[in-house]
């Protein structure tokens, strides 16, 4: 029986607001990578990941959730609600479906990747690699902003003084979450200077918190990918690789690819040699241009 978008058998229910619910998805799924990439992204005050379970806080109807997500054999998905109102638990669902990516079509995209020997070997060393997707647009454009040109432990630590100073104190009990992440209309008037960052890219988390405002649908999933890069790149302070990265890590385009991200050029080489050049090996790669990506940043961990 093909699964739909909101597969899930919902076991429990209560009426302060808790769901214990299960996301089945088609196999293989790489959880080991996944899981990595969210342990090395939590947002102090809003994500927290210890002994294989991921949670964060989130706003939802007005309200304050937490959410608790960890993989469970039978290829399904455990997830754990709490604060969410009944009639919000099939839109989350979507939204973890996404954030997952667990409508992905695994032996399609090996299928089409492996008759490049690069991506062959890669995807039988991560078999299921998926490309986890943005929470929501305003937190997935602040992320990338900050991550621009520093680490990802620096970006994450920016990125905990942002919630601190802007985001809204959590309204429930949970262990180790504080707030939730600021809205766009928050930061589209807020002073986002003194987080420890150059001026301009301060600059630049307010113009997209504003963009945000004005088009909210401005990085919806499942739009064109050229229009969506030149919409993009028109911001101040966006450029190419922020672009392509907001497109492939929230608008959910499969074929985008950073070509100028330092970490992807350096795992290219480690692979195939000094001269390999990511530009030209990529083209080999369409339409699953981001499956490629997550690919190669995997690899890194390899050496």
């Amino acid at each position: 029986m093909p699964l739909s978008r909101l597969h899930a058998v919902q076991r429990s229910s209560t009426r302060s607001g808790q769901h214990t619910i299960w996301l089945r998805y088609p196999i293989p799924y790489h959880w080991p990578c996944t899981l990595a990439f969210l342990a090395a992204r939590c947002i102090p005050g809003i994500e927290t990941f210890s002994e294989g379970t991921y949670r964060r806080s989130f706003p939802v109807a007005g309200q304050h959730g937490v959410l608790e997500a960890r993989p469970v054999s039978g290829n399904r998905l455990f997830i754990q609600l709490s604060g969410v109102p009944a009639q919000s638990v099939p839109a989350l669902i979507a939204r973890i479906r996404r954030f997952f990516d667990l409508d992905a079509d695994p032996a399609r995209i090996a299928a089409e990747l492996a008759r490049d020997p690069l991506m062959a070997k890669l995807l039988a060393a991560r078999p299921g690699l998926r490309v986890p997707q943005g929470w929501d647009a305003c937190e997935q454009a602040m992320r990338t902003v900050l991550g621009q040109q520093i680490s990802v432990a620096g970006a994450m630590t920016l990125a905990g003084r942002l919630v601190a100073r802007h985001g809204q104190p959590l309204r429930l009990p949970a262990a180790g979450l504080t707030h939730v992440f600021p809205t766009a209309k928050v930061l589209a008037c807020a002073d986002l200077e003194n987080l420890g960052m150059p001026r301009a890219r301060a600059a630049t988390l307010g113009t997209l918190a504003r963009a945000l405002l004005a088009r909210p649908t401005l990085l919806q999933k499942g739009q064109p990918l050229e229009p969506l890069l030149a919409d993009l790149c028109r911001l101040k302070g966006i450029g190419p690789w922020s672009a392509h990265y907001l497109a492939l890590r929230q608008a959910g385009a499969s074929d985008s690819l950073p070509l100028g991200d330092v970490a992807l050029v350096k795992a290219l080489r480690l692979l195939e040699g000094p001269d390999a050049v990511l530009a030209q090996r990529a083209l080999a790669w369409q339409p699953w241009r981001a499956y490629a990506a997550q690919h190669l940043w995997a690899s890194l961990s390899d050496n």
